[in-house]
């Protein structure tokens, strides 16, 4: 008796047509893939650029744009030296940041970072004074006057003008814009002919300013 090697099967055509077919059912999932892939990153991309240039040209909300005169509202019963508060001010859409450093300066800013407005953080540790910021793209600003000091925003802070009253409560009375000086802020918005405005004094009475500190510092 001899043996020989087996033979392979008959080809199967039915069979070969069906893996052709799955075959190009893969390749053309994967063709549908990569293109929605690519069509998604370009669609994120397009919308951060449109949305930096947005908040770079004022086309979005601003922290403290509405119209007319912010309420004065109590912020903290009291700030203690190296603390910070997150409050919202002037309204429940702007989300705001106070800060008293070691010195007892006491300061208020937007917490919507300039550049695509994520969010601000206090960071105590960081420099000799801590520092305002935004671990999205590592933009950082000066604690004292809201200035930027590294990264890519193009400007600085919107300030919240705060007050400190005798028992030690904070309140906030009013915004200014980047670049704008705490009273520039407060008389745009009480107007130029309120008694306190020069003195930069308002809310409940009988008060201190924590923000005449923080405008001569």
């Amino acid at each position: 008796m001899s043996v020989t090697d087996p033979q392979p099967p008959a080809p199967d055509a039915g069979a070969d047509a069906a893996q052709e077919a799955l075959r190009d059912r893969i390749a053309a999932d994967s063709l549908t893939t990569r293109r929605d892939y690519l069509r998604i990153v370009a669609t994120v991309s397009g919308g951060l650029a449109v949305g930096g240039v947005a908040v770079a040209s004022g086309i979005l909300h601003r922290h403290g744009d509405a119209d007319g005169t912010p309420e004065v509202r109590k912020v903290a019963d009291a700030l203690l030296p190296g603390e910070s508060l997150a409050f919202r001010y002037p309204g429940d859409e702007d989300r705001a940041i106070a800060v008293r450093m070691e010195d007892g300066t006491l300061a208020g800013y937007s917490a919507v970072c300039t550049h695509l407005a994520c969010a601000v953080l206090w960071r105590k540790d960081r420099g000799s004074e801590g520092e305002l910021y935004c671990p999205c793209h590592e933009g950082v600003f000066d604690a004292r006057t809201g200035e930027v000091t590294a990264g890519p925003p193009p400007r600085g802070l919107p300030k919240v003008i705060l007050v400190e009253q005798v028992d030690g409560s904070v309140w906030a009375i009013g915004t200014a814009r980047s670049g704008e000086s705490l009273q520039e802020g407060y008389c745009r918005q009480r107007g130029a002919g309120t008694p306190p405005c020069a003195a930069l004094r308002a809310g409940p009475p009988a008060g201190r300013s924590g923000t005449e500190r923080s405008e001569r510092a």
